[in-house]
């Protein structure tokens, strides 16, 4: 890992600050904060997700800030200025898995001498992360806010089985279905699974810097094919509905993929959601970084390794006051058919919010800072009210 007392600082907006917490479950974690000024606030911990930073929350921290929490989000482990962690392919895939970011998160409260903090939220692969912080320890964690990625509940035991034994789990068609369609397919989450991954977009022929624009500009609302709609069942036919960032031509890397929607000089200039100065604190990182810390989250779900450890958890919902909030034009919420559904009925059994916010892709809360926030604020007015 490269020595982060080198790096520059990252430009930040006013009431905001870096810092490092040492000792975190094996890990020098890198902070962003703001509310800090005054002690005795509640407290707020935000979890980004891929590919992003803790600099993804940048426009929120302030404004829940200035409603009187205290805000922090971390670099989660993997990414960014946090160190600690091994990004060798080869290594241990343990610490990536989820209950561990989970002591990640317990850790980085603690450290702050925090008992207990008003809200978890998370988006995308955070959401994840905030999802099962809010199963496991709904103590710490008082309440939920999930983006961007749905949470369908721990998967369940096997049942019933002892006059019938257990089959071995077969092995999901679905790859196969899709690498047979007429136009082949292969679903991003296995790319992302590849030895080869972290080198195509670490090294994009385009450049770090085109590749994450490119990126972040077809998952956004920018790309006006974004239309999400739910889709019938996890079957090749339908995943090849989903646009090629989540639904991969077989043959091409996701640098390539990006690449055939890169936005004309002229969309670059007019994206103020992510202008190219706030982009180069991204793609500075990565290219110093790489992208395997992140893929290394990937890995762990694809493999299946942990799926035992996480059915300690079958037949648990989370209790606490819940939300979610994505993108209208975000295919993620949909991504995994019947998530959604999954978690107004089943997972969250206390979902007193689940916005869709027009004007918003994959990035909801870099797109639509102002009504992520009013939405956050109302959730945790309305899930102190209901604790109480």
């Amino acid at each position: 890992m490269t020595d982060t007392g080198t790096i520059g600082p990252i430009p930040l907006p006013p009431g905001i600050r870096a810092r490092y917490v040492d000792g975190i479950n094996g890990l020098r974690v890198h902070v962003l904060e703001a509310g800090f000024e005054t002690k005795g606030r509640r407290c707020v911990l935000l979890l980004h997700g891929f590919p992003e930073l803790a600099y993804s929350w940048r426009k929120v921290l302030p404004r829940l800030a200035a409603a009187g929490y205290h805000v922090i989000a971390p670099d989660q482990r993997g990414y960014g200025r946090t160190t600690g962690w091994d990004a060798d392919y080869d290594g241990d895939l343990c610490s990536f898995r989820l209950l561990n970011l989970v002591r990640d998160a317990l850790g980085v409260v603690a450290a702050f001498g925090y008992r207990s903090v008003d809200a978890v939220v998370g988006h995308d692969f955070g959401a994840s992360v905030a999802a099962w912080c809010a199963l496991v320890r709904p103590d710490v964690f008082r309440s939920v806010a999930l983006m961007s990625a749905p949470f369908s509940g721990p998967p369940p035991l096997p049942f019933a089985t002892v006059d019938a034994p257990r089959q071995p789990t077969p092995e999901d068609p679905v790859h196969r279905d899709l690498a047979a369609l007429p136009r082949p397919r292969k679903h991003y989450q296995w790319y992302y699974s590849t030895r080869e991954a972290n080198a195509d977009m670490q090294h994009a022929p385009q450049g770090v810097h085109d590749f994450l624009r490119g990126y972040y500009h077809y998952k956004s609302a920018d790309w006006t094919g974004n239309a999400p709609y739910p889709l019938e069942g996890w079957t090749a036919a339908e995943l090849a509905n989903m646009p090629t960032y989540y639904v991969m031509d077989l043959a091409q890397t996701m640098a390539q993929t990006v690449a055939q929607e890169m936005p004309t000089a002229a969309e670059i200039a007019a994206c103020r959601w992510l202008p190219d100065h706030e982009l180069a604190v991204y793609s500075a990182e990565y290219a110093r970084t790489g992208f395997q810390g992140g893929l290394q989250w990937y890995r762990c779900g694809t493999s299946g390794a942990f799926t035992a450890e996480h059915e300690t958890y079958a037949g648990r919902s989370i209790d606490v006051p819940s939300c979610f909030i994505a993108g209208l034009q975000d295919w993620g919420t949909y991504q995994r058919p019947g998530a959604f559904e999954a978690m107004q009925s089943t997972a969250c059994s206390n979902m007193i919010g689940c916005d869709l916010i027009d004007g918003a892709g994959h990035w909801v809360q870099q797109e639509q800072p102002d009504e992520v926030s009013r939405l956050l604020l109302r959730f945790l007015d309305n899930g102190a009210a209901a604790r109480s």
